[in-house]
């Protein structure tokens, strides 16, 4: 009944058909079997109701998207519940997944949230680093099918409450250096207890009342170095206990050919941080990026960076909290941003709604930055707290109708009716049809692959960066690509959604043309390498020459 009246509330606010776009739950034939495990035994420990992430690699370097998804299982300290261990789905390339979490050596059984995928050795193989509730793991690719845990050798092994983690060549030496998102100070052997009302009814505690925990950033210190890490969180300007930090996304926002840094807060204002070299400076409050369009704190939960609106500015979003709307800060340039939640049609279709991971991505190769947003809400007993409110909820794909407008797709496919506690989500072409698929994770359930089916009825183009001097995934680097009139830009990110990853390669919708007529990189330190008249539907490779 809900549903059915939510449903109308999304229509009255906006709604359009998903062109040529269906997207099929492929979960079961593709072979995954994966459930996330939060270990609840009723006594309400907060870390349970976070779920986990999910990652698109291709860790056999196959030319393949494998997937990565991690798991919960047995809160430290507690022994009642059962070990759950990640695991590692291996593409065999016709449609199907292949578990390989056994041989491959990424059967971790610490209480899993967040992962990041990055080649931090440059030697071509992508690399793991999962963040637990509990000391973090970081899976060094052997190049044989097999990770081996290089954690204490990397000094990466942070012992907080990691949530969201990116990688990012901060200096631009070639070499990537690992952000570590800390939620909160949150001791499961003494737990704060919470209650609805005056009832004995258990309740997730609001974060508002925990301390946040420091974030760490761990510079790569190199080959020479034996590719160890040092932390830099204090000489970064980053150590602070005020963000509740759950996403994390890098990305120039002011166009000056570095990486920029946004953290999206739970119940914290939000914090944008420009990095100006040998330090990062502190911008959200200034930026117009901390709080919501009436001044207010948010729940922010999953966040990603990109242009949605054409002008060669990425703006940021963050999802946030039921009945608060998810954010849309449209970057103006000059290092200001304006929250057009409202005027983008954002703030109704996602009122609703409790947000976490997010995308954006050309769902239908339109030319223009679609989102996918997953939901879920935190209570699991919520209908006693808010009557009009629902633990399991819809994900939503909102289509950009050009400039930055967004409505809600009404008609496109099974896989999103789907009604479930979602968390994760990963972005990637699986089946390298031209269309970008979705992977999905839903705290304490299965596992989601939702294939797209028809998003490649127009023209696309795929690139895939190798960096020399830079970073061997060029993370970091920015590709133009003009074609019938149109000029897209896109960022290589390492980090972005919540708890998840999604594939480094770029995507890029072309519409009717058969041809791009110019193809741009600007590669970490500023190089620029361009071809012309590059021929569509084709994932491209380019190298740094």
């Amino acid at each position: 009944m809900r549903e059915a009246l939510l449903c109308g509330v999304l229509l009255w606010a906006g709604a359009s058909i998903a062109e040529g776009v269906w997207f099929v739950d492929v979960t079961e034939k593709a072979g995954i079997r994966f459930k996330h495990e939060n270990g609840a035994q009723g006594g309400r420990y907060l870390a349970e109701t976070y779920g986990s992430g999910v990652a698109f690699l291709d860790y056999d370097n196959d030319g393949l998207l494998d997937l990565f998804l991690v798991n919960g299982g047995r809160l430290p300290g507690l022994s009642t519940a059962p070990l759950a261990s990640d695991a590692l789905y291996r593409n065999t390339g016709d449609g199907k997944f292949v578990d390989v979490t056994a041989q491959s050596g990424t059967a971790d059984t610490s209480y899993g949230m967040g992962v990041a995928v990055g080649d931090y050795d440059n030697d071509g193989d992508a690399d793991l680093y999962v963040a637990n509730y509990g000391s973090n793991v970081l899976l060094r690719n052997e190049g044989n099918g097999c990770f081996r845990d290089f954690t204490g050798q990397a000094g990466v092994g942070d012992r907080g409450w990691g949530s969201s983690v990116a990688f990012a060549d901060v200096d631009q030496d070639g070499n990537l250096d690992l952000y570590v998102c800390n939620y909160l100070d949150y001791p499961v052997q003494d737990p704060l207890a919470c209650f609805i009302g005056n009832t004995a009814e258990r309740l997730y505690c609001d974060p508002r009342k925990f301390p946040g925990q420091v974030d760490r950033f761990y510079h790569n210190r190199g080959a020479t170095q034996g590719w160890s890490f040092e932390d830099w969180t204090e000489k970064m300007g980053l150590a602070n206990t005020q963000g509740k930090e759950l996403g994390v996304v890098f990305g120039d926002y002011d166009l000056d050919g570095d990486m920029d840094l946004y953290l999206a807060n739970d119940m914290a204002p939000n914090a944008l941080w420009r990095n100006d070299g040998s330090r990062f400076t502190g911008q959200g409050l200034a930026s117009g990026t901390s709080l919501s369009l009436d001044g207010k704190v948010q729940a922010g939960m999953g966040v990603e960076m990109g242009d949605v609106d054409g002008d060669g500015r990425p703006e940021l979003f963050v999802t946030n909290f039921q009945w608060e709307s998810n954010s849309l800060y449209r970057n103006l340039g000059n290092g200001f941003f304006a929250d057009v939640a409202v005027e983008s049609g954002l703030h109704k279709i996602s009122f609703p709604y409790l947000g976490f991971g997010t995308g954006f991505f050309d769902c239908d190769n339109d030319g223009d930055l679609d989102i996918f947003v997953a939901n879920g809400h935190v209570y699991d007993n919520v209908e006693n707290v808010d009557p009009a409110a629902f633990y399991p909820q819809r994900n939503q794909l909102l289509l950009n109708q050009g400039e930055g407008h967004f409505t809600e797709a009404t008609d496109a496919g099974p896989g999103l009716e789907l009604v479930e506690v979602s968390r994760g989500v990963a972005l990637g072409d699986y089946d390298n049809d031209g269309d970008v698929d979705i992977a999905l994770t839903n705290s304490n359930s299965r596992a989601v692959l939702l294939r797209n089916d028809g998003g490649n009825s127009r023209h696309w183009l795929g690139i895939w960066l190798r960096g020399r001097r830079s970073n061997f995934d060029g993370v970091g680097a920015q590709v133009a690509v003009e074609a019938g009139g149109k000029r897209q830009t896109r960022q290589v990110h390492g980090g972005g959604s919540y708890l998840s990853a999604h594939e480094l390669r770029l995507h890029f919708g072309l519409g009717d043309g058969a041809l791009a007529e110019r193809v741009e990189v600007r590669w970490p330190g500023g190089t620029i390498q361009e071809l012309r008249n590059v021929r569509a539907d084709q994932y491209l490779l380019i190298e740094e020459e």
